[in-house]
């Protein structure tokens, strides 16, 4: 692609929690005509996400905490969520494992990295790594609930993987990394356990 684009300009709209860019470019189109374009992208760095489950009980581990962008957009509850986290300067396994003991209070066996994935490509540059891990109440370290220093206050939910299907179904669950990641449970349970 590189071929096919010519940067014009770059300005930086916002530096605060994260990085918006305002970006002029030619992009060349498949049928060769050249076009000007203008595109906003938000950089607030890459983050890493977990499903912990348990297969001999059938259960996960997910979180539920207040989102602003989901509650300013109508979505008036918190938000269930799979637990995850910026990479900040880790490397993703890193960060996930980090995450799960302070969100969840979980120490976490048998770590596996699934794919990584785009999850709003149109604007937003965040890569996001989606791993599964396998827990029981025996890596119970802590009672969870986030960083408060970090503005953090989360709630660790265990359910049925049936009861988070469900909720999927119904509403309650409107998150994509969680929806995915839940049906890739449902689609590959061996990968989980």
């Amino acid at each position: 692609m590189d071929d096919r684009i010519r940067i014009l300009s770059q300005e930086i709209l916002s530096d605060d929690w994260a990085i918006l860019k305002k970006t002029t470019f030619d992009y060349r189109r498949s049928d060769g005509v050249w076009e000007t374009q203008v595109r906003q992208t938000y950089d607030r760095g890459d983050g890493a996400a977990i499903l912990p489950f348990d297969p001999d009980r059938g259960t996960v581990l997910l979180v539920r905490q207040f989102r602003w962008p989901a509650y300013v957009t109508g979505h008036k509850e918190p938000l269930i969520e799979a637990c995850a986290g910026l990479l900040d300067k880790d490397d993703a396994e890193t960060c996930i494992r980090k995450e799960a003991e302070e969100e969840l209070g979980y120490r976490l066996n048998g770590v596996k990295l699934l794919f990584s994935t785009y999850m709003s490509p149109g604007s937003v540059t965040e890569r996001l790594w989606l791993f599964a891990g396998r827990y029981s109440p025996a890596d119970r370290i802590s009672a969870g609930g986030g960083a408060a220093d970090e503005g953090e206050d989360i709630e660790v939910l265990e359910m049925p993987v049936d009861e988070a299907m469900a909720a999927v179904a119904d509403g309650r669950i409107i998150d994509g990394k969680t929806i995915i990641l839940l049906q890739h449970l449902k689609l590959n349970p061996a990968l989980f356990g």
